[in-house]
């Protein structure tokens, strides 16, 4: 098998897909717009030109949406345009489980990469990880409140390194997956139950205060992303608040052969 190309091959779920290729014997690229380490390709969404070296000699890829556009088919199809030109045959969609091909904006990619003579769309619930590092539900666990406009429906989060694990499989199986994923980890949890959890496992207060989506989005601009993108965030709070996260799959499993990682299993090893 040729390289695998790696798309945020830096980020939450891309370095945790080129460590599993890797540790599985598959060459995988990892692209990043400021290389520095072996292994690493350089790659910008806005710079056609990098496109090119990135592709070279690769048969799959493993492709995010470019981060913060609320309309990414744009920037998205020239370069699977290139791909496929080049020889790439698989490529493997992380989205989300509230994006459809029906979703503006977002929803084209998948009909974009359903194009391709191999492909997969994986479809994850919301990250644990979204509870760690720089999200601003981690920001809201440090600070003791977390604010969402979910009210108290629940969502099924799902581990990263789950997501990589399955992306590993649909990038190398022998037989491509030709389907759509949707993960989720074991149990949904409303982020009040959420924030019990971690405050029980770390001894510090930690509640979830609701607020309106208009709201939500207005602090979302606040904390400098863009307004176009924030609504979009703020209505797939709105989603989960009507109930579109409550669900449960095995697909992990499925795919994968182990069960997927519980909340309480993240929180006590990733939550200090």
């Amino acid at each position: 098998m040729a390289d695998v190309l790696v798309l945020g091959g830096t980020g939450t779920t891309g370095r945790r897909v080129v460590a599993c290729l890797r540790d599985a014997g598959f060459a995988a690229r990892a692209a990043t717009r400021k290389p520095g380490e072996p292994g690493q390709v350089r790659f910008d969404w806005t710079d056609r030109s990098t496109h090119a070296d990135a592709v070279r000699g690769v048969s799959a890829v493993y492709l995010l949406a470019p981060i913060g556009e609320a309309a990414p088919a744009g920037l998205v199809e020239p370069f699977l345009d290139d791909a496929l030109a080049a020889g790439v045959r698989r490529v493997v969609l992380l989205s989300s489980s509230a994006v459809t091909a029906d979703t503006p904006g977002l929803g084209d990619l998948q009909r974009l990469v359903r194009a391709a003579p191999e492909w997969a769309v994986l479809k994850p619930s919301w990250f644990m990880q979204n509870f760690t590092g720089e999200h601003l539900v981690a920001q809201g666990v440090r600070d003791g409140e977390i604010v969402t406009a979910t009210g108290d429906a629940r969502v099924a989060f799902v581990d990263a390194g789950d997501i990589a694990a399955v992306a590993v499989r649909a990038l190398t199986d022998p037989e491509p997956h030709n389907t759509e994923h949707v993960l989720t980890g074991p149990a949904a949890l409303s982020y009040a139950e959420a924030a019990s959890v971690i405050a029980a496992r770390t001894h510090r207060p930690v509640r979830h205060r609701a607020v309106s989506t208009a709201s939500h989005a207005a602090s979302l601009t606040a904390s400098g992303i863009p307004a176009e993108f924030a609504a979009v965030l703020a209505a797939l709070d709105e989603d989960i608040r009507r109930g579109a996260e409550d669900r449960v799959t095995r697909a992990v499993e499925e795919v994968t052969g182990r069960p997927a990682r519980s909340f309480e299993t993240f929180v006590e090893e990733e939550i200090r």
